[in-house]
């Protein structure tokens, strides 16, 4: 008997049985839609996760005064730090600097009020961070020199405030002060979300949180491969301007974004391994279905399969038939179920968490599997019960009732 042949008596067999074969191929349907969509959300959680790091700056380095309390020196960063760290006689390995400092403020527009954090910022942070414009114009240095009450909205803020209006020329209030509105910015997402608003760091200390000190300092190196080198300059310019002995503990932290978006990617690749394992147990319960009902299938045509050998049928042909009978349902299943998935995954859309935007990535990569998978699970399902059929003895089969 040629394949063919094997692949028109499989699919006459399954449908002579509708019902059941509609029922076997569920277990597939469920268990194909269920890793293929885990997966996607996973990926998807993944993609946005590395976005958000991108859009942070994904090779900055952020630098904070430490945390430890057993530290009695802790001097905290100043604005004289961060003009320092432009030396290029001191720094050369560093192309950026942009200090940083953030409250939590009130800010008032009509009867609309919301309390966000307010970030105190230099042009130069645009050079780390990816902020995008949405209307109006950025922070300017004239801005930073005058002191000027002037800020942006990230995108929720300016929503939240203003609706369907223009933000961009109206006056708001920000702590009580009247503050002129000369730029939204776009979706940023993330973790801090997009309810925040801008401000030169100068307006701010001067008008917001008072004193000299700031939280921040974010700094880009001037290639990927001279991060380290930046690093040691950093730590070797703040410890001598902050007097700290040789062998005593920095009064401040440097966080490595590379390092954080690493470890981030690491943990998220092992949940998007952990949500498929979940939905290849469905998988699991719908190979076991398929073995079960093609065990029943050949106690059932143990008959018609003594005729067949009788007949001149070979071992193979048997063999052949109930791997193709169990593999075109396994992979009828698994199309099935892969059309859910894509169908759901379309019907989803972005999902938010949070702050953070979740779409379920479908890739080709995701579907050659699923259905490799589904094929898989069939054939293996299928060989015992394949197996068993090939070596039935035709006199018995015959006289089988």
């Amino acid at each position: 008997m040629s394949f063919w042949e094997s692949v028109k008596t499989a699919w006459q067999s399954i449908f002579a049985n509708k019902m059941r074969s509609s029922l076997t191929m569920l277990g597939m349907v469920i268990g194909v839609c269920a890793v293929v969509l885990l997966v996607a959300l996973g990926q998807g959680f993944q993609t946005s996760m590395t976005e958000t790091f991108n859009n942070m700056g994904a090779s900055a380095l952020y630098i904070s005064s430490s945390s430890d309390k057993t530290i009695t020196t802790l001097r905290p960063l100043t604005l004289d730090d961060a003009e320092a760290l432009k030396d290029k006689t001191l720094a050369p390995s560093i192309s950026v600097v942009s200090p940083l400092l953030s409250s939590r403020v009130s800010v008032q527009y009509g009867n609309n009020n919301s309390n966000i954090t307010a970030y105190g910022a230099t042009p130069s942070i645009t050079k780390i961070r990816n902020y995008q414009i949405d209307q109006g114009r950025f922070i300017t240095d004239a801005d930073l020199t005058a002191r000027q009450n002037v800020v942006l909205l990230g995108y929720q803020s300016a929503t939240d405030l203003f609706g369907t209006v223009a933000p961009v020329g109206k006056s708001i209030r920000v702590a009580g002060a009247k503050f002129t509105v000369v730029g939204t910015l776009g979706k940023l997402g993330g973790f801090g979300g997009d309810s925040y608003l801008l401000m030169p760091l100068t307006t701010m200390q001067s008008k917001i949180t008072g004193g000299t000190s700031i939280q921040m300092i974010a700094v880009n190196a001037i290639n990927s491969d001279s991060v380290d080198s930046a690093i040691a300059e950093v730590t070797t310019v703040l410890r001598a301007r902050h007097f700290i002995r040789t062998g005593a503990a920095d009064d401040f932290t440097i966080t490595d974004m590379r390092e954080t978006l690493a470890s981030m990617q690491a943990t998220l690749a092992g949940f998007s391994i952990f949500m498929g394992a979940v939905g290849a147990i469905s998988l699991l319960v719908g190979g076991i279905g398929i073995m079960n009902i093609m065990l029943v299938s050949v106690t059932e045509r143990t008959r018609e399969i003594g005729i067949r050998k009788a007949i001149g049928a070979k071992r193979r042909d048997i063999l052949l038939q109930f791997l193709i009978e169990a593999a075109a349902i396994s992979l009828t299943g698994g199309m099935v179920g892969l059309g859910l998935a894509i169908a759901g995954g379309l019907l989803m859309g972005n999902i938010t968490l949070g702050t953070t935007t979740i779409k379920a990535e479908i890739s080709l990569t995701i579907v050659v599997v699923a259905l490799g998978v589904s094929i898989g699970t069939g054939l293996i399902s299928g060989t015992y019960p394949a197996f068993r059929a090939a070596r039935l003895d035709p006199i018995e089969s015959l006289r089988h009732e």
